[in-house]
């Protein structure tokens, strides 16, 4: 037990300082989140939108530039946080072979890498609340900024499981903001105010989505939508542990056969 807490806490240290060693992501959180909210607000009009929120089961009358804030600060989240991620879990990929071969165990392997999935998602959460706050009539920050961390957990974990399948940071890149270009596209109210095509709920920012807007817009808060995300982290989490299991047994040395000469 002792072990296993001292290899989490070990590699959770090591993971934190892979993060703070990332010089463009810690840029990309500082400047890209700001920024990318404030083209949202100079370039989209203050026409008044009626779009329906499935969360509360009513219609949603707010500002165009309102709305489109709202949908780019977690399209930015999901960016900063999944290229966070999977920067961090590919470049360190062949040491963490090494520790499974060394004899460290699974399990804290990935919980490590979890916690500073959720650490990062907190802190980008609070900071984009925070610009949100300043930007917008925000009604509830508490939820809005569950629904950030939410969005961060979500992409953080498929940043985490590219990290461990993909064979080239080009690759990884590339399905991080393709996924989240298509995501956040079909999320935005601005761009699809009728937020009915099909399979709209099975992505993964459809439940931070409804949270986000209906606690920042209207006085509900539909809390059991929040919870889809940490479905999405949970089996990316648990997709990630398997590729390690399997990076397990392939590269696992195999016992030597010993040859007996007849004399």
């Amino acid at each position: 037990m002792r072990l296993s807490w001292t290899a989490f806490t070990e590699l959770l240290r090591c993971t934190l300082l892979g993060h703070l060693r990332n010089r463009l992501a810690l840029v990309l959180a500082v400047a890209f989140i700001p920024l990318w909210i404030a083209v949202a607000r100079l370039c989209t009009s203050d026409e008044v939108v009626r779009i329906w929120l499935d969360a509360i089961g009513a219609p949603l009358s707010a500002p165009a530039s309102q709305l489109g804030q709202v949908a780019s600060a977690l399209g930015a989240i999901t960016m900063v946080a999944g290229f966070i991620t999977f920067t961090e879990t590919f470049q360190s990929r062949q040491m963490d072979r090494r520790l499974l071969l060394a004899g460290y165990p699974r399990l804290p392997i990935l919980l490590a890498k979890l916690a500073a999935v959720a650490l990062t998602a907190a802190l980008l959460a609070l900071y984009t609340t925070i610009l949100l706050w300043i930007s917008l009539p925000v009604r509830h920050a508490g939820p809005l900024a569950l629904a950030l961390a939410g969005a961060g957990l979500a992409y953080g974990g498929i940043g985490l499981l590219l990290g461990s399948l993909v064979r080239g940071e080009l690759e990884g890149f590339f399905l991080i903001i393709m996924l989240s270009l298509v995501d956040t596209g079909l999320q935005n109210p601005v761009f699809n105010t009728l937020m009915d095509v099909a399979g709209l709920s099975a992505l993964p920012l459809y439940g931070v989505n409804q949270l986000a807007l209906s606690s920042a817009l209207t006085p509900h808060i539909p809390w059991s939508h929040g919870l889809l995300s940490l479905t999405w982290s949970a089996a990316t989490g648990a997709l990630a542990l398997l590729v390690l299991h399997t990076h397990r047994a392939s590269r696992s040395p195999r016992p030597r056969r010993t040859r007996i000469q007849a004399g």
